[in-house]
């Protein structure tokens, strides 16, 4: 007989959770009422050898064993470039639906995105990434560098109804209809350091235009700075006119961008920004409303500018 006398029997102990003890028996810790396992319901009493009890009855009936291998995640997989649908794979494999949605989630596999890139041919795309990466993170001393670019073909688009405004449970909508008054270009310079923006709107962006605006931008830089500006190799940008401007403006350096490479232009970035939130949902009446709206954005970003930072690793 050990010291428990009946605790060796099974004590229900959500029913007697007081029950004393007796010296030399492990102390008992009140579990809640029945729980089910595996599907079946089991009434969980304890003794002495409760825990060793619980253990062997749980390893009766452990629950299914995981059927999904690497092998189904390879077959799924191997299916993702053809099918980007859930419904579509798990016909396709026989795996149902849910496994098909737990392999992607645990490999991060996103079948229904896709993005797009460009690769540059130019021979010296090395030396140009580092020449204008080197200009971004360790500008030189009394010196501005400037990216400069051009957003042609803005168009001035009117609706044909006014937009309706969000409202609860219902997202802002407008007509699709539209009419058009036109194109404007935007001829840009982002300052590096001081996040500011150089801004002219022209109706044209042949090198007659671009011209205009470099004595724009020189005309706001300090007298005593050079200034280096970094802009893709665009045909307007190379003519001879503009090499000629440039051999009288020694203080202008101009960088060129690898070819196919504008992501290395840090003011398309802005002009992302002013495509997003001023002229995606905007209607403009004519060419002047357009411009007039641009010229707000660009005053709007100027009272509270942000320097550019490069943040993409090398690799």
């Amino acid at each position: 007989m050990t010291p428990c006398g009946d605790a060796v029997g099974l004590i229900p102990l959500w029913d007697e959770p007081q029950r004393a003890v007796a010296p030399g028996c492990p102390r008992l810790t009140p579990l809640p009422p029945p729980a089910t396992f595996g599907g079946r319901t089991h009434t969980l009493t304890f003794g002495v050898e409760a825990l060793d009890g619980l253990a062997e009855r749980l390893s009766l009936n452990p629950g299914r064993s995981r059927r999904l291998g690497p092998a189904h995640a390879i077959k799924c997989a191997g299916h993702c470039s053809r099918r980007r649908t859930g419904h579509a794979l798990a016909a396709a494999t026989g795996i149902s639906l849910r496994s098909v949605q737990r392999i992607w989630q645990e490999h991060r596999l996103q079948p229904q995105r896709m993005r797009t890139f460009k690769r540059s041919t130019d021979p010296a795309f090395a030396e140009k990434v580092e020449d204008i990466v080197g200009l971004y993170m360790d500008p030189p001393r009394h010196a501005v560098v400037l990216s400069v670019d051009e957003k042609s073909q803005i168009q001035a688009l009117e609706r044909t109804r006014p937009d309706c405004p969000l409202a609860s449970g219902r997202p802002a909508t407008r007509t699709h209809d539209y009419v058009r008054h036109g194109t404007t270009t935007l001829f840009a310079a982002l300052n590096v350091l001081e996040g500011t923006v150089i801004g002219r709107c022209m109706q044209r962006h042949r090198h007659e235009e671009f011209l205009r605006f470099l004595n724009a931008v020189e005309a706001a830089v300090p007298a005593g700075k050079v200034i280096y500006v970094v802009l893709d190799n665009y045909r307007t940008h190379t003519h001879a006119k503009i090499r000629a401007w440039l051999s009288r403006h020694p203080r202008c350096v101009f960088h060129f961008t690898p070819t196919s490479a504008s992501w290395l232009n840090a003011v398309e970035g802005f002009f992302s920004a002013l495509s997003r939130r001023r002229l995606r949902r905007g209607t403009f009446t004519g060419i002047v409303d357009l411009q007039a709206a641009i010229k707000r954005y660009i005053a709007e970003h100027n009272d509270r500018p942000k320097p550019f930072v490069w943040t993409k690793p090398a690799a």
